[in-house]
């Protein structure tokens, strides 16, 4: 019995705080915006086109969040139809070593792995040969 480790973790699909790239979160963003804000000199308050300007910005971030949430459950509901069309299917990895009738599929956030019949595992990727049936 063939056993390959699991690639990944399956994708959490509700956590908005990486959204917007290396360096700065989406909360630490509007943590200092708010703070810029509250802590301007009152004596010279910021440009109105600077806020508005800032205030763009924050628009485009949190539609960007939104974005990439609907892009995660886009994803994932392509991944559960993709497994559902491959259970009962047989299956042979790229090299031939593998080969067996896809019992059941786990789906990770880098891939799936189907689980055979038998209990053999075999990665999904490039290079596998999908069959009609038990051959």
């Amino acid at each position: 019995m063939t056993t390959i480790p699991p690639v990944g973790t399956q994708a959490d699909t509700t956590d908005t705080s990486k959204a917007t790239g290396p360096g700065v979160d989406y909360q630490a963003f509007l943590k200092l915006l708010v703070a810029e804000m509250k802590n301007q000199d009152p004596t010279e308050p910021m440009d109105a086109t600077q806020q508005i300007s800032q205030l763009a910005q924050f628009s485009s971030v949190e539609q960007a969040v939104q974005t990439n949430s609907k892009l995660d459950q886009l994803l994932a509901s392509s991944s559960l139809s993709q497994a559902d069309g491959i259970i009962g299917r047989t299956v042979t990895s790229a090299d031939g070593t593998v080969k067996g009738v896809v019992e059941s599929v786990r789906i990770y956030s880098d891939g799936m792995i189907a689980t055979l019949v038998g209990g053999a595992q075999l990665p999904i990727t490039a290079g596998i040969v999908i069959s009609a049936g038990n051959e």
